[in-house]
């Protein structure tokens, strides 16, 4: 099982113009209604088809596969946003059976797009790639240390309250009084 992969694909945004005006069909056949309303509501709409075009790519090559390979197609990858207007990548069918296959939990993408250029990068995340909670829990050797301290801290204790007798028993050749030590044992 891979750890993680990583895919990134660049788009022309001029091409992405081109192909919406000479096939038209093409933009309903590759995105979806919820892709489409988004590209289709902004000021460069083409910028933002190529950045999702670009994006299927990407997915793609972080799972190791491509369009019509191990049964993927064409809209087995799309994106989303979530709650945040991150954009978020959605699989579905062959594309979904790869990741499974593969153990992927997650793919992260990141979109954007400058001058002519659109660019997507995806991260297919395993349980493997993700970083391990921190535990809270002592180590075995903390533990034992700990006892130590505590051990050594007892024994101290011990010895200055046997070094206090002897010192009372010497000031005195009689039996000591019990209150004197019990007051300063405490």
């Amino acid at each position: 099982m891979a750890e993680a992969g990583i895919g990134v694909d660049i788009v022309e945004i001029s091409r992405m113009e081109r192909i919406m005006h000479v096939t038209p069909s093409f933009i309903s056949r590759m995105f979806t209604e919820e892709e489409r309303a988004y590209c289709d509501a902004s000021a460069r709409p083409a910028a933002h088809y190529a950045c999702r075009f670009a994006a299927r790519e990407a997915v793609l090559k972080s799972l190791g596969t491509g369009f019509g390979q191990e049964g993927v197609g064409r809209n087995d990858v799309c994106t989303s946003r979530d709650s945040n207007g991150k954009p978020i990548a959605v699989l579905s069918g062959g594309a979904q059976a790869v990741a499974e296959r593969l153990g992927v939990q997650e793919v992260a993408i990141s979109l954007s797009f400058t001058g002519d250029l659109a660019i997507a990068n995806a991260l297919a995340i395993t349980a493997e790639s993700r970083p391990k909670p921190k535990e809270d829990k002592i180590s075995e050797r903390q533990v034992i240390a700990q006892s130590f301290r505590e051990a050594r801290s007892v024994l101290d204790e011990l010895e200055r309250v046997q070094e206090f007798e002897v010192d009372i028993l010497a000031q005195s050749d009689s039996e000591p009084d019990p209150s004197i030590l019990k007051a300063d044992k405490e």
